[in-house]
Formats: C-alpha cells, sequence, structure tokens
C-alpha cells in the first residue's frame, strides 16, 4: 500500500473510530482526539478533569475501539512499585518465578497518579521512556503499543505528590476535560440511566497502530514549519531573545526540546486524520495548547493576576 492510499484508508478508520467513541463518550471531542493523537505518534498523555467527567470510561472506551488490552490502576499512597511492575514469589518447587504486574498490557489507566509516593511514580518512568521493565535484574519487554493515560484531580490537592517537571516532560498531551454542555450533559443522563447497553467495535488492530505509528513518521515535513514549531518553543523561554515581554512578564520556566518533537509529531498526525500529506503550521498551532501547557512553568505574578497558560500560548502564535 503507498503512503497515499495509506492516509487515505487513515482517514475513513479515524471516522469510523469517532463514530464507535462517540456512541459511549458525548462531547469531549477535543480530549478524544488528543489522546487518539498521542496514540498513533507513540506518545503518552495526561488527562485531567474533576470527578465523574469520564476520564476512565474515555480510556477504556477508547481501547474496546482501538482493539488493545487495558488496565487500569488505582493509585493510592500506599501503593508500591511491585504493585504496577510485578514481583517474584517462591513457587511450589521452590524456585523463584516472576509474576507479572498490571504494566504489561496495551494501555495503562493511572489513575490519580498524583495520589502515590514518588519512588512509585517513577517506576512507570523506565516503562513510559524504553517500552521495558527491570525486576530483580531481569529485563522484561513490554507489548507494543504501549501507552500509558494518566489522570489527575485538580481540586484535591491535599495528601498528593504534584508530578515533578521531569517526569510531565515525558507526557506527550496535557488534555484538560471540560464540564458537557447542558444538551450534552442531558444526552450522558439518559444514555447512563436506561437498560440499553452500547456495544464498541475494534475498528484497529495493535498491528494496525504500530502500522499508523510509522506512518506519521514517514509524514514529511517542511523546514518552515519545523522552524515554526522550534520557534514557538524557543518564545516559551523567558531568557530567550525571542522571548515575548508577556513571557517575561509571567513564565519562570519555558519548554525544552521535547516540545518541539512533539509538537512536529502531532502536528504529522493532525493533517494525516484530515486527508492532508504534510502538516503546515495551522496543524501545529492546533496541537500547540495541549502539549505546551504542561511544560511551562506560570510565576507568581501570573497566579496571582490570574492569567491561564491557554492565553499566553495563544498569544504567540
Amino acid at each position: 500500500m503507498s503512503d497515499v492510499t495509506a492516509v487515505n484508508t487513515l482517514v475513513e478508520k479515524y471516522s469510523q473510530l469517532q463514530q464507535e467513541i462517540g456512541k459511549v463518550i458525548i462531547g469531549q471531542q477535543e480530549a478524544v482526539n488528543y489522546t487518539l493523537f498521542s496514540i498513533f505518534c507513540g506518545g503518552h498523555s495526561l488527562l485531567i478533569g474533576v470527578p465523574g467527567l469520564a476520564k476512565t470510561l474515555l480510556v477504556n472506551t477508547i481501547s474496546s475501539a482501538l482493539g488493545l488490552h487495558f488496565n487500569r490502576i488505582q493509585f493510592t499512597p500506599d501503593l508500591m512499585p511491585s504493585d504496577i511492575l510485578g514481583s517474584e514469589i517462591l513457587d511450589e518447587t521452590r524456585h523463584f518465578k516472576f509474576i507479572k504486574g498490571p504494566i504489561f498490557s496495551n494501555i495503562i489507566l493511572a489513575d490519580e497518579i498524583n495520589r502515590t509516593p514518588p519512588k512509585t511514580q517513577a517506576a512507570l518512568l523506565e516503562a513510559m521512556q524504553e517500552k521495558s521493565v527491570t525486576i530483580a535484574g531481569h529485563h522484561y519487554k513490554l507489548e507494543l503499543p504501549f501507552f500509558v493515560l494518566a489522570t489527575q484531580n485538580p481540586i484535591e490537592q491535599e495528601g498528593t505528590y504534584p508530578l515533578p517537571e521531569a517526569q510531565l516532560d515525558r507526557f506527550m498531551f496535557s488534555i484538560n476535560l471540560e464540564y458537557p454542555s447542558f444538551e450534552e450533559e442531558v444526552q450522558v443522563v439518559k444514555n447512563t440511566t436506561s437498560i440499553t447497553e452500547q456495544i464498541v467495535n475494534a475498528i484497529f488492530s495493535s498491528e494496525e497502530i504500530i502500522e499508523v505509528q510509522k506512518l506519521i513518521r514517514k509524514i514529511p515535513v517542511a523546514d518552515n514549519v519545523v522552524e515554526y514549531a522550534v520557534g514557538l518553543v524557543g518564545k516559551t523561554r523567558p531568557n530567550s531573545d525571542k522571548a515575548t515581554e508577556l513571557i517575561k512578564k509571567y513564565i519562570d520556566w519555558g519548554a525544552g526540546p521535547r516540545a518541539s518533537q512533539n509538537l512536529i509529531l502531532a502536528a504529522k498526525a493532525h493533517a494525516a486524520v484530515h486527508g492532508k500529506y504534510s502538516p503546515d503550521i495551522e496543524d501545529v498551532q492546533a496541537v500547540a495548547i495541549p502539549i505546551l501547557s504542561h511544560r511551562i512553568v506560570k510565576n507568581y505574578k501570573a497566579e496571582a493576576e490570574g492569567v491561564t497558560v491557554k492565553e499566553i500560548i495563544n498569544a504567540l502564535f
């Protein structure tokens, strides 16, 4: 199959995918799209939203529609790294046997990741970056494709362990889930309080997703688009000569090189699902907010004046 045909096929299948997910998830279109982009690019996503906005249901539905195996890990203050990765036990023949933990799956929902101490959060790091885990000196490869979709509740911060910037940077997207509109909430209530159960059909398989990931990386990008993405990230750094007055006034730390890489990858995915064979500057702008928002550190002045990260990023275009 030629790359052009593959892109056209992806557009069709992406439309079917949205229809299947839409059977269960009402609204939240941006969150669905960004989560799918991160999967098509081989990245990980952080879902931020108050309780009851269907974060867990969203991940579960997407894994069903993609034909992938799904595991949920509920993070708690007493969760240990071995609870995620697995551990060695002494079997009946008095030999050590490795019992795989929930990390051995295609999609991991790390529910309320900021509720667990740093040593357990760090247990995900090797898995996220290297797609493998090391236990008792043994190296285990994870089954591909592999994605971590973590959730955070922005309200309750008591007894939580905020993710350090180095770990936040490993998430490709930071996706904010908003409250549904009145009409959407009416539809949600109707759907969830009746006896009817929606069946989500698998549109992709794990092999097809790996092929899509290869296709996304093959898409050519013009130099001016790459330069625009790198320039956009450069503007977020207060000490840079490209930084705007707004950045110097409200930002302590800007985004690193991973942001530039992810902007181009996500722009390729955005272009591909819209039937374009190469991304342009509009594709970069379409994915900029969820990619940059968790990589920019606001200062006290921005917090005091109620300036949002979204407003700061939009001012850079």
